[in-house]
């Protein structure tokens, strides 16, 4: 049980991605913000960024905290996302192997210690970051629809989640 923890507890959980603050980044000394895409920041079927999304990133910037997009999706989903707002992403990431998050943190010029990365899933985003040495923030995916890659993943979520809720190890944050 004590790998259970070790790799799939996330350092904090939020409800919503945009609960998380400047604020509140900064008091715990991040300053770079690896993130996930599909039903991190918009649900997996949508192709664009809506305000909430542009106002949180803008939020991020205006904070001088940099934000980088990680994701297993391809380059044309990725990219057709990020490249209008400018925001610098790894597409197909393999995640949770560890090469894309190494490389979104020299890509930010950020130390592990200051990087956190945000993501819906403990399978892949939490299970890189944890490894990667970083903190992690789970958020509950922004649409209840997945991809059909992420269904057995969330099934085995399920499960790990259940254990950590009976050890009292689950604090959500609105």
């Amino acid at each position: 049980m004590k790998l259970l923890k070790k790799y799939f507890l996330p350092s904090d959980y939020f409800r919503e991605f945009h609960s998380i603050t400047p604020e509140y980044l900064k008091e715990r000394g991040i300053r770079a913000i690896i993130t996930d895409l599909d039903n991190t920041l918009v649900g997996f079927d949508e192709p664009d960024a809506n305000e909430e999304v542009l106002r949180w990133l803008k939020e991020m910037k205006d904070n001088d905290i940099k934000v980088s997009i990680v994701s297993n999706g391809s380059q044309q989903r990725v990219g057709d996302f990020s490249d209008p707002h400018e925001i610098q992403y790894i597409y197909r990431a393999r995640k949770p192997l560890g090469h894309s998050y190494r490389r979104a943190l020299a890509n930010m010029g950020a130390a592990k210690s200051e990087t956190v990365m945000i993501g819906d899933q403990l399978l892949t985003d939490v299970l890189g970051a944890n490894r990667a040495g970083l903190e992690s923030i789970l958020v509950l995916p922004v649409k209840k629809k997945d991809g059909w890659a992420t269904v057995v993943n969330r099934r085995i979520e399920r499960i790990i989640m259940r254990y950590f809720d009976r050890k009292g190890l689950i604090q959500w944050r609105d």
